[in-house]
């Protein structure tokens, strides 16, 4: 069992951070072109609210949440896609408290769950922590598109921590998302924390290996950088495959990003 605690006291301030990107905005900043293609702002904040929203459901009512994935006759990307719809015509100001109510729900119920305790989720059960380090990550991902569309330097912290033992648990989402086989080999992850520190995740001996900025590999499980661009390198064949198809989210890869079309 791991305790919940300090990752919810992580996703807390995370979430934090994304909604000082955008309390101050303007209705009309708010429909600020992104990078993901065809979303704003506003339909960050509103998949971010509709993530939030669906975990409490897990957490604080589990058989409705089982009900509710049921009923999704057309996925789980048309659940989003519909959830948007649900969110993006609000006023700013409707769909920042929206937001807010929606996250601190959210929170709430993750951290009353007992951390030997499985939660609901989309695929599989799940423990409390490892559905709060998924949220971290769709943080990070989604608070990234916010700062870029708004031109903010983001200073990471020890807390995406989560976010890169999240991303070696969930290796072989690339290769399930593109219907490759996974290699059986294990690989070994070693990363520098934003502090200094160094983070090692695999077996020591392991051939297969990825090396560089732990900061800059949450970017490139989030996809929201291209490896080009990055401070993360590999040893062997299978690690520098995976690099190019890493990412720590079920389903569609998505567009991406190209290199170069970050400055530096």
């Amino acid at each position: 069992m791991t305790d919940t605690t300090g990752v919810i006291a992580d996703l807390t301030a995370e979430a934090a951070e994304v909604d000082a990107l955008v309390a101050g905005l303007t209705e009309a900043e708010w429909d600020t072109p992104t990078p993901a293609p065809g979303w704003t702002v506003r339909h960050q904040i509103a998949h971010l609210a509709f993530i939030f929203r669906i975990a409490g459901l897990s957490a604080a009512q589990p058989e409705a949440f089982v009900a509710m994935t049921k009923s999704l006759s057309g996925g789980f990307e048309a659940a989003v896609n519909a959830a948007l719809e649900d969110y993006v015509h609000d006023p700013a100001e409707v769909l920042l408290t929206r937001w807010r109510a929606e996250r601190d729900a959210g929170l709430k119920a993750l951290a009353a769950v007992p951390g030997n305790q499985l939660v609901p989720w989309l695929v599989n059960p799940l423990p409390p922590y490892v559905l709060a380090c998924a949220g971290m990550m769709e943080v990070f991902g989604h608070g990234q598109d916010i700062a870029d569309a708004l031109g903010v330097r983001l200073e990471r912290t020890d807390r995406i921590r989560h976010i890169a033992g999240f991303s070696v648990r969930v290796r072989d989402f690339g290769y399930e998302a593109r219907n490759l086989t996974p290699p059986a080999e294990e690989f070994r992850f070693e990363l520098t924390a934003p502090s200094g520190g160094l983070w090692a995740f695999g077996p020591e001996d392991a051939a297969q290996r990825v090396t560089g900025s732990a900061e800059d590999f949450c970017l490139l499980v989030t996809r929201r950088r291209h490896r080009f661009d990055l401070d993360v390198r590999a040893t062997g064949t299978l690690a520098d495959q995976w690099l190019d198809i890493a990412q720590a989210y079920r389903g569609p890869a998505g567009a991406g990003r190209r290199p170069g079309q970050f400055d530096a």
